[in-house]
């Protein structure tokens, strides 16, 4: 029992060291010309763990690649954004992942962050997933609202842990 035990935890430090956070689409709001992108984007660049930005000022967007094999904080890029005088109106985060569960309240830790999944499918993810981070700040308010309200189904949503993110399967 106690080496079965062992294989068992040896294979969960697996899934978890294999996995990453390879990119990040976020979209800012309250952007109205060259120069708040320009310091939104200075800001993002700042970051210790981004390597590069794109910006799409078309959709006030901005594409954050993050250093390969390097502990990314999901924060950072709200607290930039908002350092910049902007809100984070989306994120979305392209992870990779190797045999991750996803169902409705179960959770997953990358880089001592927790992400748990809410309105996703059963599904077994593999390979580079894009999820959407749903909690407040990262989404527009009337979509937190809505969220919010959903509470028995998502307990743990309206909770406020600086580690714990909330998210939805694209």
């Amino acid at each position: 029992m106690k080496k079965l035990l062992t294989i068992a935890l040896l294979l969960c430090v697996t899934t978890i060291a294999n996995s990453q956070i390879i990119r990040a689409e976020l979209t800012a709001t309250g952007l109205t010309c060259s120069m708040c992108s320009k310091a939104t984007y200075n800001q993002l660049i700042s970051i210790s763990e981004v390597e590069k930005v794109e910006t799409d000022l078309n959709n006030t967007a901005f594409i954050i690649h993050f250093k390969s094999n390097t502990p990314v904080t999901i924060s950072n890029l709200k607290k930039k954004v908002e350092d910049a005088g902007f809100a984070v109106g989306e994120l979305i985060v392209l992870f990779k992942l190797n045999n991750q569960v996803a169902e409705n309240n179960t959770s997953f830790v990358i880089d001592n962050n927790t992400y748990t999944f809410m309105e996703t499918k059963s599904s077994t993810l593999n390979g580079e997933v894009k999820l959407k981070i749903m909690d407040k700040g990262y989404v527009v308010d009337k979509e937190f609202k809505k969220l919010s309200n959903m509470t028995k189904q998502y307990p743990s949503y309206v909770g406020t842990n600086k580690n714990t993110y909330h998210i939805k399967t694209l």
